[in-house]
């Protein structure tokens, strides 16, 4: 995890010997009275924003750690895949064009395939790298099997016996396209449906040399749809188990990682303050456990964390560190953002049209449709940076003018003057801007939505969705029930993070200061005690979660 080289660095103490750590201790209790009534005198810090929390020094680590930590990331990642995304896929590997590997693999297998047809083409020909192919097919339709295909293994075995087959090469008896011939029958009968056609065409290759090497292709795809299977019957059961191992993973990767929960103390740390201040209350909605600012009653910690998760919506991936808990997560956020930006965008439009136009136009259902398909497909583009809101508002503007223009002709009613049509279009494209106020309006009512959604705990029938968001109500809810997925399966993950964190962030009184910030025992790796001083310095992500760890033990206990 990278540092901010502006953060001052956290004095720690070393590891000391059971003989001396009670005289540390008395040491740093002797200023603690000190401490604490400086901390009573500068007031309560409830209301002031904890600091950015720190950095644990910086250690050096071998290769084979990074490699290590680098391994279990990758698992984690792709097991967190494999359960969060339905539609998970793995695909054969593709290699850019002109790029250098892709040279040296094209390279590398022509001089592979031209030295076995040099090899076929003697005479007599020699059969080794022939025979080398076979043994790597027969275990390539081995590993096909299942357990209960008895019946094929043997028929394999029997057929691809290397053993058979040298003797056959050295007395001029082997039949290497009858060989071919039982391998292409074979992968038609274990091949998914979708290679069936790739099979057929393996029989029209009379060479052997290209029929080898189209085999072996085809078989690299039939690898591909294997694991897909594998993948898809091994979900159910991995997600009994991701939520479990994802923590262990990510355990792991905090020992070796300290700091690797400093931007997630840091983003609870701003929600609880926001929450506290009733800060951006028009932006972010605070929830129904959000208190006043001084004295109050403190947030619930369920309400900061449903707070912080609507803080990702919000989030600026350019200049922000991304949480480290939703880190794998990051472009799932990034993507709900966006089509939460369309709607907006969409509903605002819509507000506008609807409100300028006659009542009877609203009500109806299939132009209201027509009106939102129209505007859908012109936002489409949004993600791309070529793509310009005010240029797309514009011709968004036209072309609700026009089709209002033609309902109200078809259903009778007064047109649109000239006038009130340059007054929708200019409605319409001050929603450009992030300021307007019926923009604002959308915005505001769409995160109450979710928050509502997010607080009922997944519960059917959704909330009651907020009035002008109609239009959008079905596009609304399918974000909803995304994004409240995804959090769940987070908050089932992390928890025992966020709680450590939450628990110190909202009893950030005086004496909890002195509890945790001026002497903290921690439990090393070894099962020793190593003292802790903290006096102006606020805790890592870490610290505070191994702090509540093990605040209710007397002793480290033996590992």
């Amino acid at each position: 995890m990278s540092e901010n080289p502006d953060k001052p660095n956290i004095n720690e103490a070393g590891k000391s010997k059971s003989d001396d750590s009670e005289q540390d201790l008395e040491d740093a209790v002797e200023g603690s009275d000190a401490a604490l009534q400086k901390a009573i005198k500068s007031g309560s810090p409830r209301t002031q924003r904890v600091q950015r929390p720190h950095s644990s020094p910086p250690r050096f680590v071998t290769v084979e750690e990074l490699l290590e930590t680098a391994k279990g990331v990758t698992n984690m990642a792709l097991a967190h895949e494999i359960v969060v995304n339905g539609d998970f896929r793995i695909k054969p590997v593709e290699l850019p064009e002109d790029s250098l590997e892709k040279r040296v693999k094209e390279i590398v297998h022509k001089a592979f395939w031209d030295c076995l047809s040099v090899q076929l083409s003697e005479d007599p020909p020699t059969y080794d790298h022939a025979i080398k192919l076979v043994g790597e097919i027969k275990e390539t339709l081995l590993s096909f099997l299942l357990p209960g295909h008895t019946r094929l293994r043997n028929q394999i075995t029997e057929v691809l016996d290397l053993d058979l087959i040298k003797q056959e090469a050295e007395n001029g008896a082997l039949d290497i396209s009858k060989l071919a011939e039982f391998i292409i029958g074979m992968m038609g009968t274990l091949c998914a449906p979708a290679r069936d056609e790739e099979v057929r065409k393996l029989q029209d290759i009379k060479e052997i040399v290209p029929l080898f090497r189209a085999i072996f292709s085809v078989l690299d795809l039939m690898k591909v749809d294997m694991a897909n299977f594998a993948v898809t019957s091994i979900r159910p059961h991995l997600m009994q188990q991701s939520v479990e191992y994802e923590r262990k993973k990510f355990q792991q990767l905090l020992e070796k990682q300290p700091n690797s929960l400093d931007f997630v103390t840091q983003w609870l740390e701003e929600a609880a303050d926001d929450l506290m201040n009733q800060k951006y209350k028009n932006a972010l909605p605070a929830g129904g456990g959000a208190a006043g600012s001084g004295d109050g009653p403190m947030p619930n910690p369920v309400a900061v964390q449903n707070y912080a998760y609507l803080k990702l919506l919000k989030w600026d991936h350019l200049q922000r560190p991304f949480p480290e808990t939703v880190l794998m997560d990051q472009a799932r956020f990034q993507e709900l953002q966006l089509q939460l930006e369309q709607l907006t965008i969409l509903g605002a439009v819509l507000l506008v049209t609807f409100s300028m136009a006659a009542p009877g136009i609203s009500s109806q259902a299939d132009f209201a449709e027509k009106l939102k398909m129209i505007v859908k497909i012109l936002l489409t583009d949004t993600h791309l940076p070529s793509f310009h809101l005010k240029d797309a508002l514009t011709t968004i503007g036209e072309k609700v003018c026009l089709e209002v223009s033609s309902c109200l002709a078809l259903c009778g009613l007064t047109p649109f003057t000239t006038e009130k049509e340059a007054v929708l279009k200019g409605q319409i494209q001050a929603v450009a801007s992030p300021d307007d106020p019926i923009r604002r309006i959308m915005d505001s009512r769409i995160l109450i939505f979710l928050e509502s959604y997010l607080a009922s705990g997944h519960q059917k029938p959704l909330p009651t969705v907020p009035g002008g968001l109609g239009p959008v109500q079905k596009e609304l809810e399918e974000v909803a029930i995304k994004f409240v997925r995804l959090v769940n399966y987070n908050k089932m993950v992390f928890s025992p993070y966020y709680d450590a964190i939450l628990t110190f962030i909202l009893n950030h009184s005086p004496q909890a200061q002195l509890v945790f910030c001026l002497v903290v025992f921690l439990e090393t790796s070894q099962g020793e005690v190593m003292l802790l001083t903290k006096r102006e310095t606020p805790l890592s992500g870490l610290t505070i979660y191994r702090c509540l760890r093990t605040a209710p033990r007397e002793r480290a206990p033996e590992r």
